[in-house]
């Protein structure tokens, strides 16, 4: 069989090279043409796969190693009887981590303890529901807007649902982890608009790591020209990869949609792409996480109660998200720098990539429940 796989994904030759053609491409250059006499097509959420890209009847199974769908016609591919799968919840961790580096990284310069916030979560699937569970273990207080899950009544720790206005009243910081949806009963696009961002009150924060247009960014530019106070980390960007440099200039944090860009999270998705790729075609080799999964790469020993700071030092200990920022203000001028960022990241780590010995029950506890491993040496 012969496949056709985005070049940036890892771990292809090594899953899917024994008993096939790989052909690789760069995910935002694959077109109708490379598609031709392919099997299976494997990409990221650079590639859109539609009609346009599709029109071939060879194409038996598409996986896109994503949580997010948006940039795939499912309709088509469902109406044309191509197989269909990608990797929900994957990258979760990876991006609560990165939520949690931008907390901590704007409360160590502006001199804030997160215990003392409120978090509004916009949006409670896999994500989301992991970011609550995290920060609700280490006590800090949030609050849940999903409208479609609270349709269905179900409930977070007991947590009642919340409207989105009363998070935008309410909440010190408002973060997002919702699907694109243009239409519907609960359209996102533009969900932060003018109206919204004018409502806010003073000194809010705002973090987007879902989809760039779930918030205005020519709004958001517009108030925060007119001297709004607030805070803003963007790691999604209307119209990527272009991004406007004006409002680049003014957020605290930006980043170049590398928020679920971790090893691990890359691992989990691509080994869930490939034994569901052996599902379909009957192929009797399914591979296991551990076999890929990345090793632990630094002990520590924590002899104190963990706090804020200190839970500080072992999360830049792993990421600095303050370099990321960097990186993007370098290049986010350069043709094409969006893209070369993305495609030369380095392979970021997630906090279970520690191994934290401590004897303090309590920080046991709190590691445990934060996702970092506390064996020992």
């Amino acid at each position: 069989m012969r496949i056709l796989v985005d070049k940036d994904i890892p771990y292809i030759h090594k899953l899917f090279g024994l008993h096939n053609k790989i052909v690789v491409c760069a995910g935002r250059a694959i077109s109708a043409k490379d598609i031709r006499n392919i099997d299976t097509l494997i990409v990221r959420s650079v590639t859109k796969v539609n009609q346009k890209l599709l029109d071939d009847d060879s194409i038996k199974f598409v996986g896109t190693a994503t949580s997010g769908v948006d940039h795939i016609d499912q309709d088509y591919l469902k109406k044309y009887g191509i197989n269909f799968v990608y990797a929900p919840g994957n990258n979760a961790a990876a991006v609560v981590e990165y939520v949690f580096a931008a907390l901590f990284w704007l409360a160590e310069r502006d001199r804030f303890f997160l215990r003392d916030k409120i978090i509004g979560i916009v949006g409670v699937g896999h994500v989301g529901s992991l970011l609550h569970e995290r920060l609700h273990s280490f006590g800090i207080h949030t609050l849940l807007c999903d409208p479609p899950l609270a349709k269905k009544n179900i409930s977070k720790r007991k947590q009642s649902w919340k409207s989105f206005e009363k998070l935008v009243s309410e909440a010190d910081i408002l973060t997002f982890h919702t699907p694109l949806i243009y239409n519907g009963n609960y359209p996102t696009w533009h969900m932060v608009d003018i109206d919204v961002l004018e409502a806010l009150p003073t000194n809010r924060i705002l973090i987007n790591t879902s989809r760039g247009s779930v918030i205005d960014n020519h709004a958001l530019l517009k108030v925060l020209e007119h001297g709004k106070k607030m805070k803003v980390v963007l790691d999604v960007w209307e119209t990527e990869p272009k991004l406007s440099l004006p409002l680049l200039s003014y957020v605290d944090i930006g980043t170049a949609h590398i928020a679920g860009y971790t090893l691990e999270s890359k691992t989990r998705s691509i080994t869930q792409i490939y034994n569901e790729y052996c599902k379909f075609f009957n192929i009797f080799d399914t591979v296991n996480l551990s076999e890929l999964e990345p090793s632990v790469i630094c002990y520590l020993k924590v002899q104190r109660k963990i706090d804020e700071m200190l839970l500080n030092k072992l999360i830049k200990f792993v990421y600095n998200i303050h370099c990321d920022d960097l990186l993007l203000r370098q290049f986010a001028a350069v043709q094409g720098g969006f893209d070369k960022i993305r495609r030369r990241y380095l392979d970021r780590r997630e906090w279970s990539s520690l191994c934290v010995e401590t004897d303090i029950d309590y920080n046991n506890e709190i590691l445990a429940n934060l996702g970092m491993n506390t064996c020992c040496t």
